[in-house]
């Protein structure tokens, strides 16, 4: 703001003192202007890759290979709120708060208070001052991970009278005999590879910045070891998981290195899920993945040896071999997944103005606003709602189906779309005849998306048995998550356990939603 006191009073040079203010102020109007175009289009890139990220779910078009480009983006952003904050005057910096997700501090946290009292406490009257409040704020810090060294010492103790011996306390049981790892430390590098996607190459590189040089070839031998001695758990993870009567299974790509070709083979996981969450069951959910050398429905047959009841699939053609007629040694029912059919016609609708398929995208629509109302319900209860509500839904979506079926060119993508849910159509419609049942597979694709993104980072396994270790660690710590259980913290547990000579006739007592269970054995 201009003084009266400098103005000048030759007119010219007021005039030209008003001209360079104005000029200032329309700058800074323009800048405005391009600071807000530029959060327009930051914020509509946001969108548009959450949009990409989330709006289809498939393994091509994961979340995961998009939290770069926002991290950019949403990087940009705050640069330029920051630079509003510092052009604002020092006194009125008090801007509208901004719709961000600041994260939440839990209270299991340590807190570390700091006190700031004013300079004095004496009043200007001569009084002393006496507190009638506070003001508190909390802020998130952070200790550095820090390694050390745990030092054992054994006295050795002798007899001055005699001569019988030497008494020294037994060294005590290592996961790695002769190695410098504790159980702590490899659990930390099956986490770091396995749950946050680290290959070993890069740990060695973050644990060689605090001074420790370690090897990749080191740090492979220490998974390894692990994944040999957490078989058994495996093991006795995918028997308890297989002994339920209601599952969902699905499979994904693990390109596998063939060595004697210098090329990668395709293998895949299949993945064994139970989660019962959903109608209130009492087990806990589980997910086991299994690695076979390829896609067929052996596979998934093989896997499933000695399990009956209802299976959640999408609609891949190898789990027909599942319900043959010719095979006998199990009762399995197909429940088929309504978001595979709900995607088929979603991609029509991209395309253009498709109103068949928009009508149908509708009506599943309508199935999934009741199941959420559903969700969290007994099976007795789920079911009832269903035969009242979703019953007539699906009737008159039968006879919407024949209806297009009958007019729609059958190679077209809306004839190949309506055909994909004719042909399933009687396992879409099963959740109708038990509670249980869910209403699509996603239970089963969200354990896979963390494979799927270590997938991309390792590129491949590097052997057969090394993608067979990464199933059955991978099984482990998603089955940990399924149950809200630190990874980190079980592993350790269940690696001390296992260690100090845990029986195996009570190998289930280290299932991870038995972590409890084997944290207090191992304090004994």
């Amino acid at each position: 703001m201009l003084d009266a006191i400098e103005l000048p009073d030759d007119v010219d040079a007021l005039k030209a003192m008003l001209i360079a203010a104005q000029a200032r102020e329309a700058d800074k109007v323009a800048q405005i202007a391009r600071k807000d175009e530029r959060i327009e289009r930051l914020e509509k890139l946001v969108a548009a890759f959450k949009q990409a990220a989330f709006g289809r779910k498939s393994e091509k078009t994961d979340a995961d290979q998009f939290d770069l480009a926002l991290e950019d983006l949403e990087t940009a952003m705050a640069v330029i709120h920051a630079e509003d904050e510092a052009d604002a005057p020092v006194g009125s910096r008090v801007t509208k708060p901004r719709a961000i997700n600041r994260g939440s501090l839990s209270k299991h946290l340590p807190r570390v208070e700091e006190v700031i009292e004013p300079e004095s406490l004496l009043c200007t009257c001569g009084g002393c001052l006496h507190c009638i409040g506070e003001d508190v704020s909390e802020r998130l810090d952070v200790v550095p991970a820090q390694f050390r060294v745990l030092v054992t010492r054994r006295p050795k103790y002798a007899c001055r009278a005699c001569t019988d011996g030497v008494v020294q306390a037994p060294a005590p049981a290592r996961l790695i005999q002769a190695g410098l790892p504790t159980e702590a430390t490899v659990a930390h590098v099956l986490v770091s590879k396995y749950a946050d996607h680290l290959p070993l190459y890069r740990q060695a590189q973050i644990i060689g910045r605090q001074g420790i040089d370690l090897d990749r070839s080191t740090l492979a031998d220490w998974v390894g070891r692990a994944a040999f001695e957490l078989r058994p758990v495996f093991d006795a993870l995918i028997a308890d998981v297989k002994r339920s009567t209601k599952l969902f299974m699905d499979e994904t790509r693990a390109p596998v290195l063939d060595p004697g070709s210098r090329k990668t083979k395709t293998g895949y996981f299949w993945a064994l899920a139970r989660d019962d969450r959903p109608w209130n069951g009492g087990a806990p959910p589980g997910v086991a993945f299994t690695y076979a050398p390829g896609r067929g429905g052996i596979h998934a047959e093989r896997i499933l040896r000695g399990f009956s009841g209802i299976l959640q699939v999408d609609g891949y053609a190898g789990y027909n071999r599942l319900i043959a007629s010719d095979r006998v040694d199990a009762d399995i029912r197909l429940a088929y997944c309504w978001a595979h059919a709900r995607r088929k016609l979603v991609e029509i609708t991209r395309s253009g103005s498709a109103p068949i398929a928009e009508d149908g995208v509708k009506r599943i629509g309508e199935l999934y606003r009741i199941e959420a109302e559903l969700r969290g319900l007994d099976p007795d209860t789920r079911l009832a709602g269903r035969q009242k509500r979703s019953t007539p839904l699906i009737a008159a979506m039968q006879t919407w189906l024949v209806h297009h079926r009958a007019r729609v060119a059958t190679k077209s993508p809306l004839g190949e779309a309506l055909a994909y849910i004719a042909k399933y159509w009687d396992g879409l419609k099963l959740f109708l005849t038990d509670g249980r049942i869910e209403i699509d597979n996603n239970s089963v694709e969200r354990t896979i998306r963390p494979i799927a993104l270590n997938r991309k980072n390792a590129l491949f396994a590097g052997h057969d048995a090394g993608a067979e270790n990464w199933a059955t660690i991978a099984s482990l710590i998603e089955t940990c998550k399924l149950n809200a259980i630190d990874p980190l913290a079980y592993l350790t547990t269940t690696l001390t356990a296992i260690v100090n000579g845990h029986k195996q006739s009570r190998i289930n007592e280290l299932l991870p939603w038995n972590y409890f269970t084997a944290q207090s054995i191992c304090s004994r």
